[in-house]
């Protein structure tokens, strides 16, 4: 697929165009966090400014559209079957964990959580079964996309969340010590479950 700037793509078609749209969907998400690392990321992909604006407008149309199918199936039309499918418990109720390998992320999954009626629970990125973890342990290794909602939550126990400004944005709030050893109050935000920016809180 020629993805080139100015190529002036109308639609996805294939399933890797389609692939390629939802990793351009949440780059859009995270542009405002990080524009710089989402530029980056895009040229990587093969993809345009234009591109990213039509794919992330093709998927506000599908969502909000009357006739759309479910969240669960959603996925399913556009990144095709999932890599896996674990059984997770939640309290009393079994659900899915459903997985797909995205080529921008190669060592994170984007998972969805299933419900046994269909319903999505939740919806993000997390570390790929095997890939290593990255070590967190002071303020200077929580950088931009370094590490998802669960990674900081074990590292900086016990962590807090924090409401976040949009459905697919999350916060948590814990103390983290500096290179000095010195510990702060922290307030963490993430963008489909990866980490995006920290801030001191006073």
């Amino acid at each position: 697929m020629d993805s080139s700037p100015g190529n002036g793509r109308a639609g996805p078609g294939t399933m890797d165009d389609m692939r390629l749209d939802f990793q351009l969907v949440l780059l859009r998400r995270m542009a405002d966090h990080n524009p710089d690392l989402v530029e980056d990321a895009r040229r990587a992909l093969g993809a345009s400014a234009a591109d990213l604006r039509e794919a992330n407008k093709r998927w506000q149309a599908m969502v909000r559209s009357p006739r759309s199918r479910s969240a669960a199936a959603r996925y399913r039309s556009v990144l095709g079957e999932p890599e896996s499918v674990v059984p997770r418990r939640l309290g009393d109720v079994d659900c899915e964990a459903r997985r797909w390998a995205l080529a921008l992320w190669p060592d994170l999954r984007f998972e969805v959580l299933v419900s046994p009626d269909g319903a999505v629970w939740n919806e993000w990125l997390v570390r790929a079964p095997g890939a290593p973890a990255p070590a967190l342990r002071t303020l200077d290794d929580l950088t931009p996309w370094s590490c998802t909602v669960d990674e900081a939550a074990r590292a900086f126990a016990p962590a807090r969340p924090l409401e976040g400004t949009a459905p697919t944005r999350w916060g948590l709030a814990f103390t983290a010590p500096d290179r000095d050893g010195v510990r702060h109050e922290v307030a963490a935000e993430f963008t489909w479950g990866l980490l995006q920016r920290t801030a001191l809180r006073t």
